[in-house]
C-alpha cells in the first residue's frame, strides 16, 4: 500500500517507523547513542550501571556456576557491554561466554567496533542466542522494553470504554483517529484490569500505552530459557503510579536530544526515536504467567546501592553518578527487575 494512503494502528505504525528494513530509525537512520546521537542512556553517561550489572553477574554466577553464558539484548553502541566486561576483570570474563542480540545493523557495527577483540558472538534473535547457550544464560538489557511498539489507548467517558489509536497518512501529515478496542487481551494488562468503571474510571481522554509486542517477544523465546537470571533496567513504574499526572500518557520522541510530544511524535517518520514508559506491573504479571520467579522491583538507585559497595564515594565526586542515583532523576525514574525461570534454583 502506498505510504500516502496508509491507515495503521499505532503499534504497526511505530513498528514501521523504528524497524522497517529500508526506512526504520533503528535499522537505517540512527547514528549512534550518546552526545553525538538523538538520545543518551545511563550506560553512555557513566560506567556506574555497567559496574553494578557486572557485580550482579558475579553474584549470580557464584550461585549458579554451571551457567557460563551472558547475553545482552539491544546493546546500543556497546558502552554498557564494555563497562560490564571491564568491571568483571580478566579472570571472570574468561570464565564466561559473551553474546549480543541486536536488531539494528548500524548499532551492531558500533558494538563490534567498540568490543573488537572481545570474542563476543552476535545473534539475530534470542532464540538463536539461547540455542548457542544451550538454554542457560544470564541476560541483561537497558532501555530495551521502552523501544518496543505499543498499542495506544484513550478512555472515552461517553461510551465508558477504551478506544485504540490509529494513524492515517494525509497531505497534512499523520492524523489520529480512534477505533473500538479489539486487538488486545485485557486480562494481560494491569491498566485494563484495575482501571475500569468501578475503581474508578480514568478521566475522559486519559491515554495509556500497552507493551503487547514485548509480551509476545517474551513468549517467543521463554520456552528456550531453562536456567540463569535476567535483569531488566528501564524507565517506568508500576500501575497506577505510572500515569500519575500523565493524562496524555507517556509517549514521546527524541531528535537531537529534544523531547517531542503530541503530533510531533508522528513527524519525521523513521528519523527519530519513539518511546514510552514501561509498566513494570505488566512485566511482573507476564513473568508469573511464564512461571518465572520475580525478585522485588527496585529503583535504579537501589540496584546500584546493592551492587556497588563504595557508591557514595563515586556519587560525591562524579556528577553523572550523582544523577544516576538521584531519586528525583534517573535513580528514581529507572527501575530494575530481576527474573528467573522456575527451573533455576539458587
Amino acid at each position: 500500500m502506498p505510504l500516502s494512503t496508509q491507515r495503521l494502528p499505532f503499534a504497526q505504525w511505530m513498528e514501521q517507523a523504528l524497524f522497517d528494513p529500508a526506512n526504520g530509525y533503528y535499522t537505517s537512520h540512527i547514528r549512534t547513542v550518546g552526545r553525538q546521537g538523538d538520545f543518551s542512556t545511563s550506560a553512555t553517561a557513566s560506567n556506574l550501571l555497567g559496574e553494578a550489572i557486572a557485580h550482579w553477574i558475579f553474584q549470580e554466577h557464584k550461585a549458579l556456576p554451571k551457567v557460563k553464558h551472558v547475553i545482552e539484548v539491544g546493546g546500543g553502541d556497546g558502552s554498557l557491554s564494555l563497562s560490564v566486561r571491564n568491571s568483571l576483570g580478566w579472570w571472570q570474563r574468561r570464565s564466561l561466554h559473551w553474546h549480543l542480540v541486536e536488531a539494528s545493523p548500524i548499532l551492531k557495527k558500533k558494538q563490534q567496533e567498540r568490543l573488537q577483540g572481545s570474542s563476543a558472538n552476535w545473534h539475530e534473535s534470542m532464540r538463536e542466542a539461547l540455542k548457542a547457550c544451550d538454554g542457560s544464560a544470564f541476560i541483561f538489557h537497558n532501555e530495551l522494553v521502552d523501544a518496543f511498539p505499543v498499542t495506544v489507548l484513550q478512555w472515552n467517558t461517553a461510551s465508558m470504554s477504551w478506544q485504540e489509536l490509529w494513524l492515517e497518512s494525509t497531505a497534512a501529515g499523520w492524523q489520529e483517529s480512534w477505533e473500538t478496542l479489539t486487538s488486545v487481551e485485557s486480562d494481560k494488562f494491569s491498566a485494563l484490569q484495575q482501571w475500569d468503571a468501578t475503581n474508578p474510571p480514568p478521566y475522559d481522554g486519559q491515554r495509556i500505552e500497552l507493551h503487547a509486542s514485548y509480551e509476545s517477544w517474551l513468549q517467543q523465546w521463554s520456552p528456550h530459557w531453562s536456567a540463569g537470571a535476567m535483569v531488566t533496567v528501564d524507565y517506568g513504574d508500576t500501575f497506577p503510579a505510572l500515569y500519575h499526572r500523565q493524562p496524555r500518557g507517556t509517549m514521546r520522541a527524541y531528535l537531537l536530544h529534544q523531547r517531542l510530544t503530541g503530533s510531533a511524535v508522528y513527524a519525521n517518520m523513521g528519523r527519530q526515536d519513539i518511546t514510552s514508559d514501561v509498566n513494570f506491573s505488566d512485566l511482573i504479571r507476564w513473568g508469573k504467567a511464564l512461571q518465572w520467579e520475580n525478585d522485588p522491583l527496585q529503583t535504579q538507585r537501589g540496584f546500584l546501592q546493592q551492587h556497588i559497595p563504595k557508591l557514595s564515594e563515586q556519587v560525591a565526586t562524579d556528577p553523572a553518578a550523582a544523577y544516576l542515583t538521584d531519586d528525583f532523576g534517573a535513580g528514581g525514574a529507572f527501575k530494575a527487575l530481576v527474573q528467573r525461570p522456575s527451573s533455576t534454583s539458587l
